[in-house]
């Protein structure tokens, strides 16, 4: 009888074998000799959920900006699928320690740079193999495939290759196929860089996949990446710097992992590294990122990328294939897969023990600052899962964000506190803590991050528990009950972003707003500069100016004060020069080359998913044909601008500039309209190394090179708020440098800049660098004829997660005329 059963459920398994198609088989051509289009990669895990739905859920998380479904499937064994909501459970309750979980659940992330197109391909090839000839690694192990992170991307890549390959496919590396535009298919649709965007949040698929992440927290997460097409493969354990809060048994683990994966590169005679270039460090990666909330977090580079191609010619005289490249990642997710398999009561200890009480220096993080700052913060957090409250009122002590020395704060019903006495508390750590510990500063990215300074927030690290009052945060209410329609005008603050949201939505609605100029008190109240005036007699002429204006307010929970005057009790009354009307600007954004398309995008996400105002791109294929006259403010992304604009069209620039116009220059943008070529900003000479010269050995050559090197530190400058660049602001701002560019000081319109102290507060930043920064520009402008030029030295926008710099950029819209 025995027999019997174990012969009927050797043909069952065979049956099923046979009945499932292979990825080859279902698209109609040998996989590896084509790219895929998304919706084919959809149809195929759809097929497979409906052959093998006791193997195979499948569901919608969300979609991309471009309307293509994002997918997760999830892969076990019929028992573990049938179970899969108890799996769950139980192993969410390990967090709390009361788990009795015995499954592994592996989490594998294909196609986030969509270019790096071939992990999506071996998706499909790895869980056809999972439910045929690997299925008994289902036993133990819940697996779960996102095909693709980014399916806008990826079309981009696809359908941009399958336009201009040859036929056959042509392997010389100098062939058009290999060779993206300035659009590539890297990014997201506001090309973004998605494994720069984990907890950052800014963009929908990362929002929509952190909810399904957190519902599941995985023991291992792969993500799937390649590289320059020179490159051997790499995997895991990763390159130093390795951030403290990483386990020994994370550690540990990506060894046990790397050797499996050597023993099949072995095997086949494949190349490969470890241990090299990529670290574990900045948080908002695809390997970090799990890595901070438990898991074993990986990256797996294969060469190829947007240059690979069907198949292209390496520096050595190889042939790369995308075969050859789908044939390692699918070797490396199932690798995976096998180890976690036979581990998973491992696993499932060692995430016990990632949960329990950590003991970190500081238990409690306190903020206070602009209450649209502490909501921006708070809806980040809420995001990942973390807990937050609101502290009891008093003074809490510990290290001051501000000063940079121990000090005391005091606390308010506005006040926030971040508690490391939770589950998140590693995540907290590292996303708070004023300067995280750098073992190696040759790092892959920044090292730089720490959430009160990119909230523009005052904070305190108390070495103390602070406990949630329980209170709770008070909330904005509506505020439409405060516009009085007999009043003579109408006054709101400018502090932050929301405030500009509510002044963009009020310009586009067509109010007429005006700005103060110099701070004022009337009626009892003090208003400081920037703060907006809207009257009743600007917006005569609007029959339902009251009812829009209530709208609005309601809309953003914006607080407004009425006015029955216009008459001061100090300040400049609503009828002087000092109170302009803020004109509704039309605003061009050049894109195209030679902008970064990383910095365009950040732009254009700040317009239309932050701002909510509209932008006309112009491309630089036309620009120079474009009558500028028709545009108030242009505004040039950072980028590689050489010789782009001749001396003709910078001419062109000026002129315009001279009438009225505005540019908004950024980064190196602002190399392209210098002084030695128009404007009078001019770049800082550098004073000379006096051991520039001396021979270095060889193997130093790098580590003497980082001497010149920022690496996205958070250094402290000084604001002079006067300027209407820095309205909203104190006299202390921290901006994020990404690099040792600096120009001298302007003759007037210095709003942000450094002074002589030049150390980073949090980050590395090379002694050569500092001393070149010193006494240098960071935002400033200068008037041209009846025109402005606006310098950003530094990048108030980037990655859309530094939320103090945003205000800069509306003011630079909205405030300098």
């Amino acid at each position: 009888m025995t027999r019997f059963l174990l012969l009927s459920f050797f043909l069952f398994s065979l049956v099923s074998f046979a009945q499932l198609k292979s990825p080859s088989e279902f698209l109609g051509y040998e996989l590896g000799t084509e790219f895929t289009r998304h919706h084919e990669v959809v149809d195929y895990y759809e097929y497979l959920a409906k052959e093998a739905p006791d193997r195979v859920k499948l569901t919608t998380y969300g979609q991309t900006n471009e309307r293509r479904p994002l997918l997760l499937a999830y892969v076990s064994s019929s028992e573990n699928i049938s179970n899969l909501e108890n799996i769950r459970t139980e192993h969410l309750k390990d967090i709390e320690g009361a788990g009795n979980s015995t499954k592994a659940i592996v989490w594998l992330s294909y196609n986030v740079h969509g270019n790096e197109s071939v992990s999506t391909e071996a998706s499909m090839q790895t869980i056809y193999d999972l439910l045929t000839t690997k299925s008994s690694y289902l036993d133990d192990a819940v697996v779960i495939m996102d095909p693709c992170i980014n399916p806008d991307g990826r079309d981009r890549y696809s359908n941009w290759y399958n336009q201009y390959k040859n036929t056959p496919h042509q392997v010389d590396p100098n062939s058009k196929e290999h060779n993206e535009g300035w659009w590539n298919g890297r990014s997201n649709h506001y090309m973004f860089d998605l494994n720069r965007d984990w907890a950052w949040l800014t963009q929908v698929e990362s929002q929509q996949r952190i909810k399904v992440y957190n519902k599941w927290l995985p023991h291992v997460h792969v993500d799937f990446h390649e590289q320059g097409v020179d490159n051997p493969y790499y995997f895991a354990p990763a390159a130093e710097p390795y951030h403290e809060v990483i386990t020994d048994f994370q550690r540990d683990f990506q060894v046990t992992l790397g050797k499996n994966h050597a023993k099949y590169f072995d095997a086949n005679g494949w190349f490969y590294f470890t241990k090299e270039i990529f670290d574990l460090f900045y948080p908002s990666y695809g390997d970090t990122y799990p890595t901070y909330n438990g898991a074993i977090g990986m990256t797996y580079e294969q060469g190829g990328s947007g240059r690979g191609g069907l198949g292209v010619i390496t520096k050595i005289g190889d042939t790369l294939t995308l075969k050859d490249r789908l044939s390692h990642h699918h070797t490396t997710g199932l690798s995976t897969i096998e180890v976690a398999s036979k581990n998973a009561d491992k696993l499932n200890a060692e995430f016990k023990k990632f949960y329990k009480n950590r003991s970190f220096k500081y238990k409690s993080y306190v903020l206070n600052g602009d209450k649209d700052k502490i909501n921006a913060l708070r809806n980040l957090l809420t995001k990942h899962e973390i807990e937050w409250g609101v502290p009891s009122k008093g003074t809490v002590k510990g290290f001051n964000y501000t000063t940079g020395t121990n000090g005391t704060m005091t606390t308010s019903n506005n006040s926030l506190v971040v508690s490391a006495n939770q589950p998140k508390a590693t995540l907290v750590k590292v996303l708070f803590e004023p300067k995280a510990k750098l073992s190696d500063s040759l790092t892959y990215d920044i090292t730089a991050w720490s959430l009160p300074y990119a909230y523009g927030l005052n904070a305190i690290a108390s070495n103390s528990l602070i406990v949630d009052s329980g209170q709770g945060l008070s909330t904005p209410t509506s505020s439409s009950g405060d516009v009085n329609p007999n009043s003579y005008a109408y006054i709101a603050d400018w502090d932050s972003m929301e405030d500009a949201r509510f002044l963009a939505e009020l310009l586009k609605k067509g109010i007429r707003v005006r700005k103060a100029d110099h701070p004022f008190s009337i009626e009892g109240k003090s208003f400081k500069r920037g703060s907006l005036i809207i009257t009743k007699a600007d917006n005569q002429n609007k029959a339902d100016f009251i009812d829009v204006l209530k709208g609005v307010s309601d809309k953003f929970k914006k607080e407004i004060t009425s006015s029955k005057t216009g008459f001061v009790d100090s300040g400049k009354d609503f009828g002087s020069a000092y109170v302009q009307m803020i004109e509704k600007p039309k605003i061009a954004v050049l894109s195209g080359k030679p902008t970064s398309t990383l910095r365009f995008g950040e732009i254009w996400h700040f317009f239309e998913q932050q701002l909510h105002y509209p932008i006309t791109v112009l491309d630089s294929d036309y620009i120079n044909q474009v009558d500028l006259k028709d545009y108030h403010i242009l505004v040039l992304p950072s980028g590689n601008y050489g010789t782009f604009f001749n001396e003709k069209e910078l001419k062109k620039l000026q002129d315009w500039v001279k009438n009225g116009g505005k540019i908004i220059a950024m980064g190196g943008a602002i190399n392209a309209i210098d002084g030695e070529k128009g404007f009078g900003i001019k770049k800082k000479e550098a004073k000379k190394d006096s051991t520039e010269h001396k021979p270095k050995p060889h193997k130093n050559v790098q580590r003497e090179n980082i001497k010149n090197a920022i690496t996205g530190a958070i250094f402290k400058t000084k604001v002079d708020n006067t300027h209407p660049l820095a309205y909203g602001y104190g006299t202390d701002y921290f901006t994020l440098k990404l690099g040792n560019a600096s120009y001298d000081y302007l003759k007037n319109g210095n709003a942000v800049y450094l002074e002589t102290n030049t150390s980073p507060v949090s980050g590395f930043a090379g002694s050569e660098a500092q001393k070149k920064i010193g006494e240098s520009l960071i935002f400033g402008s200068e008037q041209y004829g009846q025109g402005q030029v606006v310098y950003m030295v530094d990048n108030p926008l980037f990655r859309g997660f530094w939320e103090n710099g945003k205000l800069f950029f509306a003011n630079a819209l909205f405030m300098v005329d």
